[in-house]
């Protein structure tokens, strides 16, 4: 029998509860996975207070968490890249809150011996994400980027990636986290009233993309600030990208994509901030911590 955290009812972070379950058996192409952390996000919580519920809902008991690091622990049929033993990370779908889950082979890549435990297993939605959002929003060196929400976990990868490859980033963040974005190279300013004002003075060039991980207020500032509305994206507010025709960002997912954000990370370019680590069974305590929105970078599951 395996651990796994689900919810039976959409609700508060309460919902959340411990349950035993049969190891699950890696078939062909497959591998199962005993995790040791698995990532808390937004969409996690979105999910299971029934936020999408008539687009994707849940299957009860619904297990939550989309990415992940563990050691492979069976190899399915024509599975010849990796072998028992060997440490990855990668990303599934509302599968990681387990002791052991099944991916594909290629939803995983070789865990560099050297990265922390909470630091793979955290990586990849937050950074997949701030790297396709930064490449869909076409952003190059000696550019001026606005990040909304910029102290989160998106925040924090996509300020770091635009200021590895030359761009100037000015974030928006609570003013407790204003030396915290300085420390990762940004200029912070505080959200709510004045931000535009504050902006403009900041960047009398102008400025050249928005990048909103916030929603609400955050769309209207940015097409006062981005001439092109074509670079102003969004992960957080479909209705505003419709209503605006600015972009929702979602960006595909790839193991490609995985070894570029480790490679970042083995050579200083990319931090990996984990502000607070959980014991599997106290998924609904992250949930709580995190549902506050004043976390600077990631939460972490541990199943150790």
């Amino acid at each position: 029998m395996a651990r796994a955290m689900v919810f039976s009812a959409y609700g508060p972070p309460s919902v959340l509860h411990q349950i035993d379950v049969d190891a699950p058996q890696a078939g062909p192409g497959q591998i199962r996975v005993r995790v040791k952390t698995a990532g808390v996000n937004p969409v996690d919580y979105k999910m299971r207070r029934g936020d999408f519920a008539d687009i994707a809902p849940a299957r009860f008991p619904q297990t939550l968490g989309n990415e992940f690091a563990g050691v492979v622990d069976q190899v399915g049929e024509g599975v010849t890249e990796l072998a028992a033993d060997s440490q990855v990370f990668g990303f599934t779908s509302a599968a990681a809150y387990a002791e052991y889950m099944i991916v594909g082979a290629d939803q995983i890549t070789t865990k560099p011996a050297d990265m922390p435990w909470e630091v793979a297993g955290a990586l990849s939605a937050a950074g997949q994400t701030a790297y396709n959002a930064l490449r869909e929003l076409r952003i190059t060196a000696g550019e001026t980027l606005l990040i909304h929400g910029a102290s989160g976990g998106v925040g924090t990868m996509a300020v770091q990636l635009a200021r590895s490859a030359g761009v100037i980033v000015i974030g928006t963040a609570s003013p407790a986290n204003h030396d915290y974005l300085g420390s990762l190279g940004a200029i912070p300013i505080a959200y709510g009233d004045g931000l535009i004002a504050q902006a403009r003075a900041l960047a009398p060039n102008g400025i050249d993309a928005a990048l909103d991980l916030a929603g609400g207020e955050a769309i209207t500032a940015s097409i006062a600030l981005v001439t092109n509305t074509d670079r102003i994206g969004t992960t957080v507010d479909a209705e505003a990208a419709h209503k605006f025709g600015i972009r929702r960002l979602r960006g595909a997912r790839s193991t490609q994509t995985l070894a570029a954000l480790a490679d970042l990370h083995a050579s200083g370019e990319l931090q990996i901030v984990t502000s607070a680590s959980y014991p599997l069974d106290q998924a609904a305590a992250a949930h709580h911590d995190l549902e506050t929105g004043h976390v600077r970078g990631k939460i972490v599951l541990t199943t150790d």
